[in-house]
Parts: C-alpha cells; structure tokens; sequence
C-alpha cells in the first residue's frame, strides 16, 4: 500500500493551503505534522529536511520536497491537473501563479500592524476586482467553456476557486460585477472531491487567526 503524502507546516493556511487544496480536489488522503515551537523547526532544519531551511515541506513518492511552487507542479503533473501538452501547461502556470500573487497579498495581510491592516484589505479587494478577476472573466467569455485550460479540469480551476473564496473572506460581495466567475465558483465548488473539502471537518484551515500569527512569528522568528 502506498503510503499517504505527508505535510509538515504550521496549523493554519500560509503557503501549505493550496497543497491541500490540489491534493484534496485529485481526491488523494493526506497526513499532517504541524509545526507548533521553535525547536521543532530547527530540528527539521538540523536534519537536512527542508533544502533551503523553509516550509512547506511535502513528503511523498520517497521524496522530501519544499519550494511550494515546485510542489505544486510536480502534484498537478501527477494527478494529471497539468494540460494535455506544453503551451496548456504554461497557461496553467500563467494563470496559477497570478492567483497565487493574489493570495500571497492576503496572507501577509494577517502579518500586518492593526492600524494598517483595514486599507491593506481595501487594497486586495481593489486590485481583485480591477486587476485579477476581470482577467479571468475574459477567459471564460471569450472560449465559453467551463473549465479555465482545455475545457478539464486543472490546477488552475481549483486555484482560482481557491483565490475567489479568500478575497470573499474579506468582501462577500466581489463577485457582483463577475458572472462568470459566480457561475465557474458554484460550478467547480460541486465537483465532488472539492465539495467534500469544503464541508466542516476537512482538513482545509480557517483564516489566520492572532493564534497562528503569534506561533508563525515565534517559529520563524521575525
């Protein structure tokens, strides 16, 4: 039996969150160590598991893996969420990463002083309803397809998803000018292996909390 991937990081979202995401929507069970002291990461730092002294790390095919992006990739290739050939591929790539640049901007925001921390969320919910979403909305304008590469299911469906349901986190609204993108929200939150993960008791993580700040600066020390 193969053994399950195994992710180490902190109890909360951060750069781990779309691991989770890609491996639960290709419907694959995974275990969780989660980093909660200090001395729990230099131990994993003193046993040469994280390559350049960061997290996430990601263990799976007799693999300790870190650089999220490189993660990512190599999951979305295995379970077949990458594109058909190579110019589908680097669509995915294009459009993953300009999510990701979104969500990035979200989860520094719970790192940020109080006073700051209202315009800062101002300024996400601004540049995702001028810079982010009316891109995305083009895309399924133009090729009337349901799915973002090919008309499959890929790694840039479950991260758009993933990005969409964020920036709702911060403004419930910011989908009103966006059709489409209400339509491909409700559409891939049915796939069945995504629904299961966003019913209560998955292993999806809430927004961070004071908690999970305090152990991440801790940890990390910064």
């Amino acid at each position: 039996m193969t053994a399950k991937p195994k992710l180490c990081y902190f109890r909360g979202r951060g750069r781990m969150e779309s691991i989770r995401w890609l491996l639960a929507a290709a419907g694959v069970e995974f275990e969780e160590e989660f980093i909660e002291t200090r001395e729990q990461y230099e131990k994993l730092q003193k046993d040469g598991r994280l390559l350049f002294g960061q997290v996430p790390l990601v263990e799976i095919d007799g693999m300790s893996l870190t650089q999220t992006r490189a993660i990512l990739s190599y999951l979305a290739a295995k379970y077949n969420l990458y594109g058909k050939d190579l110019k589908e591929t680097v669509r995915i790539d294009m459009y993953t990463d300009g999510t990701q640049d979104l969500m990035a901007m979200i989860m520094v925001a719970a790192f940020k002083p109080p006073e700051e921390k209202e315009e800062n969320i101002a300024l996400i919910v601004t540049k995702a309803k001028t810079r982010y979403f009316p891109v995305f909305e083009k895309i399924l304008k133009e090729h009337g397809e349901d799915f973002l590469v090919g008309n499959k299911f890929s790694w840039a469906d479950i991260q758009l998803l993933e990005a969409i349901l964020m920036v709702e986190e911060l403004d419930a609204s910011v989908l009103s000018d966006f059709p489409l993108l209400k339509a491909f929200k409700t559409r891939i939150s049915n796939i069945p292996t995504i629904k299961k993960f966003l019913q209560p008791g998955s292993q999806r993580k809430p927004p961070p909390d004071s908690h999970y700040v305090k152990v991440v600066r801790n940890t990390l020390q910064f």
